[in-house]
């Protein structure tokens, strides 16, 4: 799937349709550059999801969890320094439980993703302007 978005509301929109096709055990994978709307397409998804915390980029932690109608995993693979890093996080848990994980920066790890997954990649169209594609691998529980 290709889509447009001109504006932070509809990238959030986006997130949110795309909340209604994942289900427990999904693992969502984005990609691009800073200020792309990886955090805004997420917060999306979030809300889709019935999360009401507010969502941030974890970038200092790495991982923010957050209640809805399952759990949600968000990582921020932005200043992860080494894969040791990531690999003592216990990603398996994450990536095989029974909540959804969704990865900001998903690039950094891509030998550690499970073969069923979405993979989003965003790209910057002008200021306001995003192009995202959405793919589906390998029979991804969405």
């Amino acid at each position: 799937m290709e889509k447009t978005t001109f504006t932070p509301g509809e990238t959030k929109e986006l997130g949110h349709a795309l909340a209604k096709e994942l289900k427990p055990g999904s693992v969502v994978a984005l990609s691009g550059p800073l200020g792309s709307g990886k955090t805004v397409l997420i917060q999306g998804i979030c809300s889709g999801l019935g999360v009401t915390e507010f969502v941030t980029s974890p970038s200092f932690v790495i991982i923010n969890e957050y209640p809805g109608k399952v759990k949600v995993y968000h990582f921020d693979l932005y200043r992860l320094d080494n894969i040791e890093e990531f690999v003592k996080l216990g990603y398996e848990e994450y990536f095989y439980g029974n909540g959804i994980t969704l990865i900001e920066w998903a690039e950094k790890i891509k030998k550690f993703l499970p073969e069923e997954r979405v993979e989003i990649n965003l790209k910057i169209l002008s200021e306001k302007k995003r192009g995202i594609s959405v793919k589906r691998f390998k029979g991804s529980k969405v």
